[in-house]
């Protein structure tokens, strides 16, 4: 059986207690921190794509664009392997396209092919998100599916063992439309992922997407008859702890969630928090326990509760929660954070980032410690991504 909040809690302890910082300082800062390194932040507007570029200080940014302009971008993901930038864009006259830029955004090009459902199939609306694993790079979109290339995204094939899954004709969307919006490969194994749809819940692959389970139990879904179904949840976003490919989080429409089993059990850990409704997690690249959700007035326009702007931070997994508000507006502050728009990079300490749908971009250096506004007068901010490269 399951074990309850407080039995977790001790097994959270002792399975991962906090690291101080000089633990893990050396060769972090060795890598992340070298002045011959720079930090990358992507981000995807209604707009175009946009770059902030800084070094490991991060005391001065350069911000470039908009790129893939006439576009609107809702994903950019920096691939270390090949050195790829890739964009997840659509386009109100051309449809739906990953694009990429070999030379960290100087230059672009664009392909669909092979994107589509075939002719008895939905019409594609939306790529919404775009991840590189293990030497291949896939999509999700709208109607939420699958879609994965082998040569660099300049053909691609659809995943169809997904959509075969029994539950799909039952799949409802959220207000956002029935989108496959966050893919988690595992960090080692090419044949394991996990997939997030709003509103059908997250899946789960271990034989490279011929075959899909669901993973859903302990969610939530306050809005349908059955509370805790099979499939049918609205997650917003799910994230995979460092070191542990099992530990899963994720940001729910009704509630925030830890899985230690790769997402076949679930424990609402949003006690603590101001609201239990958001869109973004994110989790620090080497503390396990330590993640930031950006909790938002469900019933009140899906801002941030009261105008005060926050980001929460727990060190314990979601034991306990701490508010981080230095720096950020606290009144007035009607914003809201969309589901890829809260980032992390792996700096020391690390740095968080998080853009609003009214185009400020907010940044800490100090792990959400104190904010500056980093950019302002930007398009509606759909994703932030970030990455540390060799200058």
């Amino acid at each position: 059986m399951y074990s309850s909040r407080s039995t977790c809690s001790h097994a959270c302890r002792a399975r991962y207690k906090p690291r101080r910082a000089e633990q893990h300082s050396g060769e972090a800062k060795e890598t992340a921190n070298a002045m011959s390194s720079k930090v990358l932040v992507l981000l995807g507007t209604k707009k175009g794509g946009f770059i902030l570029e800084s070094d490991p200080s991060r005391r001065a940014w350069h911000l470039r664009g908009p790129l893939c302009e006439g576009w609107s971008i809702l994903h950019m993901q920096y691939d270390p392997r090949s050195g790829t930038i890739y964009a997840a864009g659509v386009s109100e006259w051309y449809g739906p396209a990953v694009w990429k830029s070999t030379d960290l955004g100087a230059t672009w090009t664009h392909s669909s092919e092979g994107i589509t459902y075939g002719d008895g199939g939905p019409q594609i609306r939306k790529l919404w998100h775009v991840t590189a694993a293990h030497g291949a790079v896939y999509a999700g979109a709208d109607p939420a599916g699958l879609f994965r290339s082998d040569d660099g995204g300049l053909t691609w094939t659809h995943v169809e063992g997904l959509r075969e899954h029994p539950s799909c004709p039952s799949w409802g969307p959220g207000n956002g439309g029935l989108c496959l919006h966050t893919i988690v490969p595992h960090p080692h194994d090419p044949a394991q992922m996990w997939v997030a749809i709003s509103a059908a819940g997250t899946f789960y692959t271990a034989d490279g997407g011929k075959t899909w389970q669901p993973r859903n139990r302990g969610v939530r879904a306050d809005y349908l008859p059955e509370r805790y179904p099979e499939t049918g949840q609205c997650v917003h976003k799910l994230v995979m702890a460092p070191r542990d490919p099992m530990l899963l989080y994720q940001q729910n429409h009704c509630g925030v969630y830890r899985s230690y089993d790769g997402g076949e059990h679930w424990e609402e850990i949003s006690q603590g928090l101001p609201s239990d409704f958001g869109f973004p997690i994110a989790v620090h690249p080497r503390e396990p326990q330590t993640i930031w959700v950006i909790p938002l007035d469900a019933e009140g326009g899906r801002v941030m509760p009261e105008g005060k702007a926050a980001v929460w931070r727990s060190r314990d997994g979601g034991i306990t929660w701490q508010r981080q508000a230095t720096g950020l507006p606290h009144e007035h502050a009607f914003i809201g954070v969309l589901r890829e728009a809260l980032a992390v990079d792996t700096c020391e300490p690390a740095g968080v980032y998080f853009g609003t749908s009214t185009g400020q971009l907010f940044a800490s250096s100090d792990e959400g410690a104190t904010w500056k506004l980093q950019a302002a007068y930007l398009p509606p901010i759909w994703s932030v991504e970030t990455a540390v490269i060799e200058a």
